[in-house]
């Protein structure tokens, strides 16, 4: 029953993912830096990208006892788009991001994607 709530819930931080990257993409396409939904750009960090940041963590250690290179791989997978949407920000930076400091938004965006691929790894590994 574990495995099936942690499996469920990376699957919502994917699809979280997704939908933020895509929002993005849209708004960094605008003149009026507007994607689809009706949020700014801290409202879609923390309502979409927060969860996303910690369902996977939360994913692992409820399923600490159980074998799944399936839920790793789902772990992993979302490592890797937290990744690239924080290298695709730093990028591309917007002109609200311009004033931020820019070693903290990096650090902010690349620990957590680096720890989910660890434990990813780590449940795969045990799998």
């Amino acid at each position: 029953m574990a495995l099936g709530a942690a499996l469920a819930i990376t699957g919502i931080a994917i699809g979280l993912l997704v939908l933020y990257g895509a929002d993005v993409s849209v708004s960094m396409s605008n003149e009026d830096h507007e994607g689809f939904l009706p949020l700014d750009d801290m409202q879609r960090g923390i309502g979409l990208g927060g969860p996303a940041l910690i369902l996977p963590i939360i994913a692992f250690f409820i399923s600490l006892k159980d074998k799944s290179k399936g839920l790793g791989g789902m772990i992993i997978i979302a490592g890797i788009l937290i990744i690239v949407g924080g290298l695709a920000v730093t990028m591309n930076p917007s002109p609200t991001t311009s004033d931020r400091d820019p070693t903290s938004s990096v650090i902010m965006l690349f620990a957590p994607g680096i720890l989910q691929l660890v434990l990813g790894g780590i449940k795969i590994k045990k799998s």
